[in-house]
């Protein structure tokens, strides 16, 4: 395996964490009082693709498979932060 495959799958999984967390913590934040005036913008979602559930009946197995990006500011900010964690170390 070359270290260039190894640093993208590493990448990916940075930035798929950060947004997690980044989402999370945005949902965490969003009841706190004091930020009560701007945590609306930071948590407001916005689709960015969906793809609508389908379903495929193999008689014996029925898969369903759907995919949705949603990310808010928070998630964007986790992503972003990812990616600098990701270059310095």
């Amino acid at each position: 395996m070359s270290t260039l495959g190894r640093s993208t799958g590493m990448c990916v999984l940075f930035v798929v964490i950060g947004a997690i967390i980044g989402g999370l913590l945005g949902e965490i934040l969003r009841d706190v009082s004091v930020l009560s005036g701007v945590m609306p913008y930071l948590t407001q979602t916005y689709t960015v693709f969906d793809i609508h559930p389908v379903t495929i009946d193999l008689y014996v197995i029925r898969l369903t498979v759907g995919l949705a990006f949603t990310p808010n500011f928070m998630s964007v900010l986790g992503i972003v932060l990812a990616l600098i964690l990701f270059r310095r170390y």
